[in-house]
């Protein structure tokens, strides 16, 4: 098995979500379809004449945003994320911590998003367990190498999430929960959050905003 850094791994996800090939055929609404919605929208960014070049990457990367992360449950990809620590912050500290983390996923895509070309996902079998369930799929790289990727999604008024994506039997959400729990016992909450904070303000980051789940 390959080993894959968080950013190598945040990257593929986003691949995995921009490109589908599917390969069986599902009920409307269905998990499958509601990553095919995603996918189709900021295809047709990348792909609209009046988007592209420099003078419209402001624009582009909005509606990139906002087509990419209207599929993610942040907030329960966070609470997993921070695991134990969860239950120990405030109402106040936990939206906080929500927007740095989805502030977080953003860095690791949009610039991903724009190097598209062509790499392949093949869909698989898509199972349900009442309000959770799996869609199986396989990366296609550009030298024919298959990567298993499966979506872990859950619902909630009728709607599908992505509250997890496991890549190579390597989870997104355990992968954060590693580096944010080291932080958190070798020094502190706040620390993270401030190292979070450092990193975002640094990059010049716009937060995501419009698109995600509250």
């Amino acid at each position: 098995m390959r080993k894959l850094s968080i950013h190598g791994f945040t990257a593929l996800l986003v691949l995995c979500i921009l490109v589908t090939i599917p390969v069986l055929s599902f009920a409307a609404d269905s998990p499958t379809d509601r990553i095919r919605t995603t996918t189709d929208k900021v295809l047709g960014v990348l792909n609209n004449p009046a988007l592209k070049g420099p003078a419209k990457e402001a624009q582009r990367r909005k509606e990139i945003r906002a087509a990419v992360f209207g599929v993610f449950d942040f907030k329960e990809m966070a609470k997993r994320s921070l695991a134990q620590y969860w239950k120990e912050r405030t109402p106040q500290e936990q939206e906080e911590f929500v927007s740095l983390f989805a502030d977080l996923l953003e860095r690791s895509y949009i610039n991903k998003i724009e190097n598209y070309s062509g790499e392949k996902i093949v869909y698989g079998a898509e199972t349900k367990d009442q309000d959770y369930a799996v869609v199986k799929s396989k990366f296609i790289t550009k030298r024919r190498e298959e990567i298993p990727v499966d979506y872990r999604m859950l619902t909630e008024s009728g709607q599908w999430w992505v509250y997890d994506v496991v890549i190579e039997n390597v989870s997104l959400v355990n992968n954060y929960r590693v580096q944010f729990n080291k932080i958190i016992r070798g020094s502190s909450y706040a620390d993270l959050v401030k190292k979070m904070k450092n990193k975002a303000e640094s990059e010049g980051l716009v937060a995501v905003g419009a698109g995600t789940k509250k």
